[in-house]
């Protein structure tokens, strides 16, 4: 028997998990990007530029984080901006749950690698058609401390979904 390396098969089954979420008929975005090491940066902006048509059907859009065990945390705290086509800005402070009572990742995944689909806006429903863009940070500190963690380990891609809700 053929003996395929591990990292190989985390690789075949994160392939495996885009393909079957973006056969969903639901789903009008779906895109993710890799940060580099598994570390996200302090201020880095994670940006994600998408196009509205709709603005008649409610929506749910998603933060999509994929953590590994090198994430040393129970919960993330992110900050979002969402840019209208109209110049507008919508700032948001959020705080996610990642981890249970007993440190147990939440999530999906039989890997190390978890995949948490996070509630960002739900029954959104846009108000003009045209190019919007959401910009996603991470806002992680120590306790007493001001300044962000500088490089939070253990978050392997960012992502953002956007969903037509079914009557």
């Amino acid at each position: 028997m053929l003996a395929i390396p591990k990292r190989n098969k985390v690789f075949f089954l994160i392939l495996i998990s885009i393909f079957l979420i973006s056969c969903d008929e639901n789903t009008e975005f779906n895109q993710y990007k890799s940060l580099e090491n598994s570390s996200w940066k302090a201020n880095e902006n994670i940006v994600f530029d998408f196009m509205v048509k709709d603005t008649i059907q409610p929506k749910n859009l998603f933060i999509n984080i994929r953590n590994n065990n090198k994430f040393e945390f129970s919960n993330l705290y992110i900050i979002t901006n969402l840019k209208f086509p109209n110049g507008t800005e919508v700032i948001d402070t959020l705080q996610y749950q990642m981890a249970d009572a007993s440190g147990r990742f939440l999530g999906n995944g039989f890997t190390e690698i978890k995949d948490n689909k996070l509630f960002y806006k739900e029954h959104k429903i846009f108000p003009f058609s045209g190019d919007y863009q959401l910009s996603i940070k991470q806002a992680m500190r120590k306790n007493g401390e001001v300044n962000p963690i500088p490089f939070l380990k253990g978050i392997t891609d960012v992502g953002l979904s956007i969903e037509k809700i079914s009557k």
